[in-house]
């Protein structure tokens, strides 16, 4: 429709020149001020606890446009940046000679304590049949890593007088835009039919294991897909499960994500279907203590710093991150 909505928030700011009196840097900042001279000025950025992660709904001409092309739509999401001015007034904010912006991204890590085992056991009669059919569902695990094979363990029990002629399973990514009063839909991220050991015939059980993968890369070219939020020439993966400490708090997260396993069993026509599902969480895992720089170590990075051009989309690629 043309419509542009955005709303702008600043969550915190600092005055990076003239330099606090007393201020702690880390070793990383030690090492950039010895290589960029007396003329550069550390900072430190604390988010708060209640904001929520980068992510964004993937358009359809995501990855057929580049960034920053007219057919390119800036995508739905929580994007955040860091804004750098000159000036002395607030008024020298919205001078694009003044003015800078880094954009940077906000991840939830995995927690480090695992949760129960996810299983569920469904069951479906018949009228005028005896008998019933009876489907349990059980994942090896609760909380599993990006690029990770999720094991679906799947037990069978044909008590009833139907025949299962197909089994499908996928995983479902659950999106939330508290935004809008009906922006919540499901989308299948991965899936596979299988009639392996079908049909299984009334009084008999079958036991099977399905692996599926949830990968950004197989759904490349699907609209309304949750991701990372993404930095120019970075790869990002599927969004990560939100994890809300307050369920109170969720209008603050713009778009919350789930994921979900969900296995279905085709009876035919006159028989219907049974369907079970098991919530699941998909985050990355906490980094160690150790953090890596990427590519901060050579003078020639260190030396766009000192370059006086500026970025044609007015944003500077971060030269480091966690």
């Amino acid at each position: 429709m043309g419509l542009n909505f955005q709303k702008d928030l600043y969550l915190v700011s600092e005055q990076v020149f003239p330099p606090p009196d007393k201020q702690t840097t880390t070793k990383l900042q030690d090492r950039l001020l010895r290589k960029l001279g007396a003329n550069a000025y550390p900072f430190t950025f604390t988010l708060p606890a209640s904001s929520p992660a980068s992510v964004m709904l993937q358009p359809a001409n995501l990855w057929h446009f580049p960034t920053g092309s007219d057919e390119d739509g800036k995508p739905c999401g929580v994007h955040y940046y860091i804004k750098m001015f000159v000036g002395e007034s607030d008024a020298d904010r919205s001078h694009k000679r003044s003015t800078i912006t880094m954009a940077i991204r906000k991840v939830q890590y995995a927690p480090t304590k695992p949760g129960k085992q996810p299983c569920t056991v469904v069951r479906k009669d018949f009228m005028l049949s005896p008998g019933e059919l009876e489907l349990e569902v059980t994942l090896d695990k609760q909380l599993y890593h990006h690029g990770e094979k999720i094991g679906i363990n799947i037990c069978i029990r044909n008590n009833s007088n139907k025949v299962v002629k197909k089994i499908k399973a996928m995983i479902q990514q659950g999106v939330d835009v508290v935004l809008f009063q009906n922006g919540q839909y499901r989308t299948a991220v991965a899936s596979t039919e299988t009639q392996e050991g079908c049909p299984i015939q009334p009084g008999s059980s079958m036991q099977k294991i399905i692996y599926l993968t949830p990968l950004l890369s197989s759904n490349k070219d699907r609209r309304g897909i949750a991701i990372d939020g993404q930095l120019k020439k970075q790869d990002t993966n599927l969004a990560s499960s939100t994890l809300l400490a307050n369920p109170d708090s969720r209008d603050a997260f713009g778009i919350i994500v789930s994921y979900a396993v969900k296995v279905k069993l085709f009876l035919g026509a006159l028989g219907g279907e049974l369907s079970a599902e098991l919530p699941f969480i998909l985050m990355h895992p906490k980094p160690g203590e150790e953090r890596k720089l990427i590519h901060a170590d050579s003078q020639a990075d260190v030396e766009m710093f000192r370059q006086d051009t500026v970025d044609p989309d007015n944003e500077l690629e971060p030269l480091w991150k966690n």
